[in-house]
């Protein structure tokens, strides 16, 4: 009795990307692409569609980015495992990635038959990290930043002015006119204060600053 294909849905903003992972992914009998999304948001609403066993997902797009995508894929379909192939390792992309909700974790220089084999196991919802990630989150589960005991410590001065105001409401663009920089900058920073403090979104970074005392309840910007 055949049993049924792993079905896999792949989301890049490169159509040479997904026709290459397409490609190699179909030229195996147990796996089948189901659809292809070049957008965070096109890839929630055809998860939805299709509940696939395996969502490829790439971290930057326009638009919706893969974390942001991670999580509401994981919301609209539950069974779907979701294995993160982005060419960053930093650990603002891993940690945010993770606790959105990814499986896995693979750089775009797996070879094809690694990759073949983490759909595989994603699909009995079996871990597969790129070398780089895995001893990332070794070190941080062995307490190798144990000498820091408030994570509030290590962002910059300019990154708890951003964060208190990130708290206070304000939007990328209105931080940036407040503090005299550019919109960039700003993305820059909200995306380093979310790495170091392993958070998901905005809403995680607010709620962490009124909880550790950051912002104060008299705290007027």
């Amino acid at each position: 009795m055949m049993t049924e294909p792993i079905t896999v849905l792949i989301v890049d903003d490169h159509q040479v990307v997904r026709q290459g992972v397409r490609a190699f992914l179909e030229s195996q009998p147990d796996i089948a692409v189901v659809a292809e999304a070049e957008s965070g948001e096109a890839a929630v609403q055809l998860a939805a569609e299709h509940a696939p066993d395996v969502v490829l997902m790439d971290l930057l797009m326009p638009g919706m980015d893969g974390i942001t995508a991670t999580q509401q894929v994981k919301q609209v379909s539950p069974r779907s495992q979701v294995i993160v192939l982005t060419s960053y390792h930093q650990d603002e992309h891993i940690f945010p990635a993770i606790r959105a909700g990814a499986l896995s974790y693979l750089l775009k220089d797996t070879g094809p038959a690694e990759l073949v084999e983490a759909v595989r196991k994603a699909s009995r919802g079996e871990v597969t990290l790129h070398p780089r990630v895995a001893a990332r989150l070794v070190q941080e589960l062995h307490g190798a930043r144990q000498d820091i005991a408030n994570p509030v410590t290590t962002l910059s001065d300019r990154e708890l002015d951003v964060l208190r105001l990130i708290a206070d409401g304000l939007t990328n663009v209105a931080i940036a006119e407040r503090l005299v920089i550019s919109e960039k900058t700003v993305k820059s920073h909200v995306s380093n204060i979310l790495g170091k403090l392993h958070l998901v979104d905005r809403t995680q970074a607010a709620v962490f600053a009124w909880r550790e005392g950051v912002v104060r309840r008299d705290y007027k910007g």
